[in-house]
Parts: C-alpha cells; structure tokens; sequence
C-alpha cells in the first residue's frame, strides 16, 4: 500500500511510519519543514505540507492508496486547528479521488458510560479539555462525511512512549481500560492497532478505541 502520513515527525507519527515500513509499505511522510529525522528506508519519503492547506493535501494525496493522519496542534497553534485540519485533508481527499482514510483521535470522546464520556469524568484533566473538545469537533467532520471510508482510532486515556507487544483491546466507541479501571497503551501498540485498522478496514465511519 501506498501511505501518505500525515503529521509523521511527532513521536506518534515516527512509529506509525516505522510499523508501516516494516510491514512492506510505502509511505510518504508530511511534516511542516519536511524535515523528519532517524528515518532511514528507501520506502520512505519526507515532504513538506500544510494540513490545513486543502489544495496541498490534494496534490500530496493524488497517487495514494490511503492517507493517514498522526496531526496534533504545535505549542504555538490553537487547538482548534484540528477542526481546520480535518476539514482540509477530507476536501483534499475528495480532490485527489482518495477515499481511505485512518485518523489518530482523541480519548475524551469516548464512553465510559451510556451516558457519559471520558472527557466528562471528575478525574479528566482540566488543562486537556481544550484539545479533546478539538479531537470531538474533529471527530464531527468526518461523521459528515460518508463519501470516505474513515476511520477513527483513539488512543487510551494515558499513551506513552513503551514497548511494542503487538498486544491490544479495541472497542467501538468505548475506553478501552483493564479490570483495575486503568487505561493505559505503548505508543508502539497504538502504532500496531492504527496499522491493523489502515490494511483491515473492519472499523470504517467507527470511532474506535484501543488499550491493553
């Protein structure tokens, strides 16, 4: 398959790009500069891109099998720039007559209850709402858009850099947390899951949540 990544040169991104190289795929990687270091495959390619660029993305994706997003905000960005974002990648979608696409989320929107979500709990960190409310209105553009085949993958509520067991839980729509109550996934394992999910399409228009 044919990869362009979005967002490749953030520490999520540097793992998805790896998991898909060792698997046998191509992927361009699109970074600001262009500029993304320690990545050494001739399978690989870094470009430059702005993802709220809806013509650039389009002119990035033409050739493509699928595009895959790890994009977050930078420190200097409002976290609303994911909404920006999402909307310019699914238009330059649509330009460049690509239709899959698997897009990194957020854990706030998930449920942990029928009735409530993870970003609503008492224990959800104040200074992260900002952002999850961003990955939520995100998340709402591509319910928009049934044309695409997306894909939602969200993390668990903590992620972090860990080792890769090729080990996880998914859930539609649900945190994913162990019997203690934790939920906790590698960075390497949601970079297994996301790439599972990219090449099986068994989650397309789902918002799916990964952990251990």
């Amino acid at each position: 398959m044919n990869v362009l990544l979005l967002g490749a040169s953030g520490r999520i991104g540097r793992r998805i790009t790896n998991e898909l190289l060792e698997r046998g795929h191509d992927v361009t990687g699109v970074s600001r500069s262009g500029d993304i270091d320690g990545i050494d495959d001739s399978d690989f390619e870094a470009v430059a891109g702005d993802a709220t660029d809806s013509d650039e993305i389009a002119d990035l994706a033409a050739g493509h099998d699928a595009v895959a997003s790890a994009l977050g905000p930078s420190e200097d960005e409002d976290d609303d720039v994911l909404v920006a974002m999402a909307e310019a990648v699914v238009e330059g979608m649509r330009e460049a007559g690509v239709d899959r696409l698997v897009w990194t989320g957020g854990a706030g929107g998930l449920k942990v209850g029928p009735d409530t979500r993870l970003i609503e709990t008492e224990d959800f960190p104040e200074e992260w709402k900002p952002v999850a409310r961003a990955a939520i209105d995100a998340f709402g553009v591509f319910q928009d858009a049934d044309d695409l085949e997306w894909s939602y993958v969200a993390p668990a509520a903590l992620i972090e850099p860990g080792e890769r067991t090729g080990e996880y839980r998914t859930a539609d729509g649900e945190l994913v947390a162990d019997e203690d109550g934790d939920s906790y996934i590698s960075m390497e394992d949601f970079a297994v899951a996301f790439v599972d999910e990219l090449e099986s399409a068994d989650a397309v228009h789902t918002y799916l949540g990964t952990g251990y």
